[in-house]
């Protein structure tokens, strides 16, 4: 499966995504739409279908433009959310896989940072939007530190180690500082970070990582460790334990 990740805004990332040697091509998450028209000509993708995570404009801003472009695509977006997606036409649950440019895709609903908030397996990635970032996870807008943390860990931390991890922004570096103060004396988490530091040296996406990696190196995935329960000795229960962590994330300024 072919998977091309498309820089937009300050630090979003949209992706196009397509079978090996097909024209036809799903968008994921159009923030903007000059950036993806501008990625799909120079790779010859003709795009069939938008799929978006959850409905911030941030990663909705470009479906009317691709619509103008490229006339009537089906957009993708949790059924809670019908209404606050620009020109939705498919409402997605979990449990009910759907097949559009000859790919199968699986919605995994993982409410926290919204409460539509959808991530899509296709194949072997996982497309998180906001949820799940490289070494982090989104704020919470809408649900609770309790749902965030059972989509985590409940859902995206269950899937093989081998998935590939798409993301919906650029936040790698600064998720890995805020892991390295949890976690000082994580080997996993320096080596993680000095792949960052290479990567983003070359201009390079930090996409994608893996479910195996995230496992070993995201503190939101790992709050059950005793070096990061130890640092929150209030909880009494790694739900709990999460709750302080994404609190202590909103103010870090590392």
């Amino acid at each position: 499966m072919r998977v091309v990740p498309v820089p937009c805004l300050s630090d979003n990332y949209a992706y196009l995504v397509a079978r090996p040697g097909a024209s036809e091509a799903l968008v994921i998450d159009p923030s903007e739409a000059d950036s993806v028209a501008r990625a799909l000509a120079h790779e010859g993708l003709d795009p069939v279908a938008i799929l978006v995570t959850h409905h911030h404009h941030d990663h909705v801003g470009g479906i009317e433009g691709l619509l103008e472009r490229f006339g009537a695509l089906s957009v993708y977006a949790h059924a809670s959310d019908a209404g606050r997606v620009p020109a939705q036409s498919e409402r997605v649950e979990e449990g009910r896989p759907f097949t559009v440019a000859g790919l199968e895709v699986r919605a995994i609903h993982v409410p926290g940072h919204t409460l539509g908030a959808v991530a899509y397996l296709v194949g072997d990635a996982v497309f998180t939007g906001d949820t799940l970032f490289v070494a982090g996870c989104g704020r919470l807008f809408e649900g609770t530190p309790d749902q965030m943390h059972a989509s985590l860990t409940g859902k995206l931390a269950r899937l093989p180690a081998s998935t590939r991890v798409y993301c919906g922004h650029e936040y790698a570096a600064q998720n890995l500082r805020f892991a390295a103060e949890l976690e000082p004396d994580s080997a996993a988490v320096r080596d993680k970070a000095a792949e960052v530091a290479d990567r983003r040296g070359r201009g390079e996406p930090t996409v994608p990582s893996t479910i195996g990696e995230e496992l070993a190196t995201n503190p939101f995935l790992r709050a059950g460790a005793a070096a990061i329960r130890a640092r929150f000795p209030a909880a009494a229960s790694d739900a709990e334990a999460f709750a302080a962590m994404r609190a202590a994330k909103d103010v870090f300024k590392g």
